[in-house]
């Protein structure tokens, strides 16, 4: 007899994920998840070319060597798996792209690179494979990590998107590729013994860009294993010992229930938030208090005295530690004190805000001295709806105070980011990279790509070499 509880949701979970059709799924689901992937490809052909992306491709290359799946805007290829590691990272490159607000991961950089390569590597897909497949891997995610407490993860130390990221990337892949229920909870199995990642990876490593690719990598493998018959953990994450739930939730009352709650009739495609800055999601609030009272009140930054962030559990633990002179570029877009400081001084936390001039700039860092980060017990005790609440208090040389409380800021649920903004986000962010031409028909692309033949078609669009993001930049 195994060893399982009686609530099994692995095998609902697989079942759900096989039966899913394009047909079954509403037509504004289908239209945002196009958005979507519109900008995990903007946010992909920025990374391209980063200088710790060049760093990536270089060292990934020289260990996988060439294959037929296509590094985005690098102009090599390499294998199959190799290529999801590292469009992920490119993703992931600068902070730009999106995250669910309640069970942090960043679901485009676990979905796109998977179906391109599954695509290139086994013989093409249509795209209305594609798109199925991208919102099977949109909804799973987040179920896993809410099944955890979701932002809880980020509490405790994990790198919560990497932890249940990987379940993304598997029924992605799975999908695309046609697996059965029982492939499918093989594969969430062998998913979730690859699950991991450290969140002090934040601080100064450039690993942090490539966490997420490893989880999409080891969700690609593990789809890949249970095509061929290679059997991984049944019933993961219903297991008492050992199993995915009783492990990382250990002494923190995991639910799991919430694996496959809501399938089918709500939807967390329609959650993910789309970045509006080049920071991460808890910093939006910061950022977005700091750019409405420097337009209201049109502050001089050196008339201030006094800055306080008041912020919850997650954003505090994630966003706030005492920088130290100069941050690198990843260590800046993770803290509180950094981006109050560039919002205020310069109205903007988009690329010319993390060059390395600006990193070291003499007017940020008298302002950051400024900087104090409160965790607020009223915040994190308080409705669901303000569990990410930052409230922003400047205090100027003449004693006079502004404040500003940001519930959600723009691009959550209740102030989401529309299709028409998350185009020209894709434009403004890919139009100085790339061809006018080439711009619109990777734009046509996807945003028509239930209508592909093959999207092998937007893989070719992607493969020619970018222009660097940052080349050029003092």
């Amino acid at each position: 007899m195994s060893d399982t509880t009686t609530s099994d949701v692995t095998v609902p979970l697989a079942s759900w994920v096989e039966q899913l059709t394009l047909d079954s799924i509403p037509e504004r689901v289908r239209t945002r998840a196009k958005h979507l992937l519109l900008d995990g490809v903007a946010c992909a052909l920025v990374g391209a070319q980063l200088p710790w992306s060049r760093v990536a491709t270089e060292s990934v290359l020289g260990l996988e060597g060439k294959g037929e799946v296509t590094v985005i805007g690098a102009g090599a290829t390499t294998s199959g798996p190799a290529a999801v590691l590292l469009n992920s990272t490119f993703i992931q490159g600068f902070e730009l792209d999106d995250f669910h607000p309640l069970a942090p991961l960043h679901s485009n950089s676990l979905v796109l690179p998977v179906l391109l390569a599954a695509a290139q590597q086994f013989g093409g897909a249509s795209g209305a494979a594609a798109l199925t497949a991208a919102i099977a891997g949109f909804e799973v995610g987040p179920r896993v990590g809410l099944a955890l407490h979701g932002s809880e993860m980020l509490s405790r130390g994990w790198h919560s998107g990497p932890v249940f990221g990987t379940h993304t990337a598997a029924m992605t892949a799975g999908k695309l590729r046609g697996l059965d229920t029982a492939q499918l909870e093989d594969a969430l199995g062998m998913a979730g013994t690859q699950s991991a990642g450290l969140m002090a990876a934040q601080y100064e490593a450039m690993s942090k860009r490539m966490q997420h690719g490893f989880a999409a990598r080891n969700g690609y493998y593990a789809a890949g294993l249970a095509a061929g018959g290679y059997t991984g953990i049944k019933q993961v994450f219903d297991r008492p010992y050992g199993g995915y739930l009783s492990v990382f939730g250990e002494g923190h009352d995991p639910d799991p229930a919430q694996v496959i709650a809501g399938l089918g009739e709500g939807w967390h495609t329609e959650l993910i938030m789309v970045k509006s800055y080049a920071a991460q999601g808890g910093l939006h609030g910061t950022i977005q208090a700091a750019l409405e009272l420097r337009a209201e009140y049109d502050i001089d930054p050196k008339s201030i005295a006094h800055i306080e962030i008041r912020v919850g559990h997650t954003v505090y633990h994630h966003g706030w530690w005492e920088p130290e002179r100069p941050l690198t570029p990843i260590g800046a877009q993770m803290n509180l004190g950094y981006a109050a400081a560039v919002a205020l001084l310069d109205g903007a936390a988009l690329t010319a805000q993390f060059t390395e001039a600006r990193l070291d700039a003499d007017d940020v860092w008298d302002l950051l001295g400024k900087v104090r980060v409160e965790l607020d017990e009223k915040i994190q005790n308080g409705p669901i709806t303000g569990r990410f609440a930052t409230e922003l208090t400047i205090t100027l040389e003449d004693g006079s105070t502004l404040h500003k409380r940001i519930e959600q800021p723009h691009g959550g649920p209740a102030d989401p980011v529309t299709n028409a903004e998350l185009i020209a986000k894709y434009r403004s962010l890919a139009g100085p990279l790339l061809d006018a031409d080439r711009l619109d028909a990777i734009q046509d692309a996807v945003l028509h790509l239930d209508e592909l033949d093959d999207i092998r078609v937007l893989a070719e669009l992607l493969a020619a070499p970018v222009a660097g993001a940052l080349d050029g930049e003092e």
